[in-house]
């Protein structure tokens, strides 16, 4: 028995050693989600494919929001090898040039998940990416995104002429922006406010999460008529890293890193696209009405939205370089004229 215990102890050892010989490649990569929220979850999956992808040849540490410096510190501290890269919304370095908030969420471009990824894969968008990144010190490997937001709404909104008078809560900048262009009149107020204030009626709409959170909420419940899908909010979420660590990847890595990346959008669109439907399949049953904008009305709001996004063009080259890219990538599909 002796014998057979030794014999488990050098082989376990001898695995170890092994497996931690095969792990060539570690990286810390901090989140802007916290853990245990659903993103995060599947951010962490991202990081289990790749290391199956490499058979244990790269590990990434996954680090919720805050764990090393704040979430809108992270380009600093890839730059200074604190930590080795981010998956973040890109809107957040907005303050350093405003082609971040643009191509993060230009407000009223999307309408479908696919359509952003497609700019960004396809339409100039990864380019954009990186020379906005690179003089930070990063590199952009991929894309992935929550969803389109749904919109609730306590009145009917069937085209962007419903929307005239009607009191909306949005964050400010460009959102608020662009709602007032439409006849809305935006509200700023904090989410944790949106429930209470909808069902006092301080507000009639407002922009706030997916389908399926709006519905898990109750928000659908005293606001019941709720567009789905959304029109206006599609965040960009970036997964980035040190440009110096990453230009020394062999190219099989690289090439892991960008195909794990798009494993992990695509599961993440997908699922959250599934949950959303249930929730419209739940919330019709409950009598809630939800409106679909027709591809017309989307068009119109897309065109009041063109309005703010060239007064954000004009505050930096690189926005008006994300403006000409993202104009002609919608005139290209037919999305706008």
């Amino acid at each position: 028995m002796t014998f057979l215990r030794t014999a488990a102890a050098l082989l376990g050892t001898v695995a170890f050693c092994a497996a931690a010989q095969a792990q060539d490649y570690s990286f810390r990569f901090q989140s802007s989600d916290p853990a245990g929220n659903p993103n995060f979850i599947f951010q962490q999956g991202w990081t289990e494919t790749l290391k199956q992808m490499s058979g244990g040849k790269v590990v990434v540490e996954l680090l919720p929001v805050g764990s090393i410096v704040d979430y809108k510190e992270t380009q600093d501290a890839i730059a200074a090898g604190l930590i080795d890269g981010h998956i973040t919304d890109t809107s957040y370095f907005a303050g350093r040039d405003p082609a971040f908030g643009l191509i993060a969420n230009p407000v009223g471009a999307w309408a479908d998940p696919a359509q952003m990824i497609d700019f960004v894969e396809n339409g100039g968008g990864a380019e954009l990416m990186n020379e906005l990144n690179n003089p930070y010190g990063l590199e952009f490997i991929g894309v992935s995104t929550p969803g389109l937001e749904a919109f609730v709404s306590k009145v009917p909104l069937d085209g962007v002429a419903d929307l005239k008078g009607v009191k909306v809560r949005s964050p400010e900048g460009l959102i608020a922006n662009v709602f007032a262009a439409a006849g809305a009149n935006p509200v700023n107020l904090p989410a944790s406010e949106v429930y209470t204030s909808l069902d006092k009626g301080v507000i009639d709409a407002a922009d706030y999460s997916v389908f399926s959170v709006n519905q898990d909420t109750g928000l659908n419940k005293i606001a019941p008529n709720p567009v789905y899908p959304g029109f206006h909010s599609l965040p960009l979420v970036e997964v980035s890293m040190n440009k110096e660590k990453w230009d020394a990847l062999p190219p099989d890595v690289q090439k892991m890193f960008k195909d794990s990346v798009k494993e992990f959008q695509q599961t993440q669109v997908n699922t959250l696209k599934e949950r959303d439907l249930e929730a419209v399949k739940q919330a019709e049953a409950e009598g809630i009405t939800v409106h679909n904008w027709s591809d017309e009305e989307r068009a119109k709001f897309r065109t009041i939205a063109r309005g703010e996004w060239e007064k954000v063009a004009a505050q930096s080259p690189m926005a008006q370089k994300v403006y000409d890219a993202l104009t002609a990538y919608l005139t290209s599909k037919g999305l706008m004229q």
